[in-house]
């Protein structure tokens, strides 16, 4: 079969390697679209994983193949994957604390080599301790649908993890498919969300998605509106603000949910928040950085710094009644789809993303 193989920093290669052999309790999936996720990028572009490997995880398909023992499913289900499944028993999973699992963090789908994903490549094996991840599609929904299932499971865990009423106020800095996800299911909560981010065009998708205000990261437009709208009525001055002034002249945010990794977006997080509030790391995933805090915050104003990352097995069925009923409905955030052969083109994409471009997905079979 064809699989894209990782064969070092930013050598990906188009080879042909063997169908994967599955066990008595295991599936074979015949991939049919995947998407193209930042933490992969990271290992393809810094190294830091050795190769061989084939990645993706954000994956869907049919199954094709079910080992002897499987009886939760059948030859032709269309199914989305989960990569990382907790053993939901250990110090870690009693604290939901899943991702810091010894079991999470072992890959259960692979289409060879060290297992990665997988998603890269025309089928994949499912391991048995990822089987309860497996989630049926329903007939009336994609396959790009259930690839996105993974995703938005990762940013439900983040809202969860935000001590929010309805009716408070959120900043989401940066709009790309992640924070694009974060405020629709924001917004179906009845939270107020700034959405920021460069792209005009992403900013109109954040209104229709349900984004109260949106703004440029460098400048608020009509300031004055705004604290309007946000019920402060204090008189301020007209015209372009930097979001930083809206510290002096507009009324305090519950929470700031960081979904790029620009470290100064994480100072100006704790000038917008009011006492008592929170801000949230999604995208700061490079280990090593160290950034100046005002303790005080954190101490004297009660002001939380909480990190978010990947899946909650506990939420998938919830993430599955959300995309599959569309109450946040995915579709619009597809804007790229590349087949197999320019999967290197697609992690560039995604990687370097344009103003017209999203959620980038790889599809292995027409």
């Amino acid at each position: 079969m064809a699989a894209v193989v990782y064969r070092g920093p930013r050598d990906l290669r188009v080879e042909q390697i063997p169908v994967p052999r599955i066990g008595a309790n295991e599936l074979l999936v015949r991939v049919a679209t995947c998407g193209v996720c930042p933490t992969d990028i990271k290992k393809i572009h810094h190294g830091t994983v050795p190769p061989p490997r084939v990645f993706g995880h954000e994956t869907a398909g049919t199954i094709v193949k079910l080992g002897a023992l499987v009886r939760s499913f059948r030859v032709g289900d269309r199914v989305a994957l989960h990569h990382h499944v907790p053993c939901l028993d250990c110090h870690a999973c009693r604290h939901r604390a899943f991702a810091q699992c010894a079991n999470y963090k072992r890959t259960g789908i692979t289409a060879g080599f060290e297992p990665a994903g997988g998603g890269y490549a025309e089928y994949v094996r499912v391991m048995p301790f990822v089987l309860p991840g497996v989630v049926k599609i329903p007939a009336r929904n994609t396959f790009e649908e259930g690839a996105m299932l993974e995703p938005v499971n990762t940013v439900l865990k983040a809202v969860e993890r935000l001590n929010l009423l309805s009716g408070d106020r959120v900043m989401v800095a940066g709009q790309g498919p992640i924070g694009l996800m974060f405020t629709r299911l924001l917004a179906l909560r009845g939270i107020r969300v700034l959405a920021t981010d460069l792209f005009e065009n992403r900013l109109r998708l954040a209104r229709k998605l349900g984004a109260k205000w949106t703004a440029k990261p460098d400048v608020v437009h009509q300031l004055s509106t705004i604290n309007h709208q946000l019920g402060d009525q204090r008189s301020v001055a007209r015209g372009p603000l930097s979001l930083s002034r809206i510290t002096h002249h507009a009324s305090r945010l519950d929470a700031v949910i960081v979904a790029v990794p620009v470290d100064a977006l994480v100072k100006q997080s704790f000038e917008l928040l009011r006492g008592g509030g929170q801000v949230l790391l999604f995208a700061h995933t490079k280990r090593g950085a160290d950034f100046p805090v005002d303790l005080a915050r954190i101490c004297v104003d009660e002001v939380d710094l909480l990190g978010s990352y990947s899946a909650d097995f506990t939420l998938q069925k919830h993430v599955a009644r959300l995309v599959f009923n569309r109450q946040l409905d995915v579709r619009p955030l597809i804007t790229h789809r590349f087949p197999l052969a320019e999967t290197a083109a697609a992690v560039e994409l995604a990687a370097n993303p344009t103003p017209e471009s999203l959620k980038v997905l790889v599809s292995p079979s027409p």
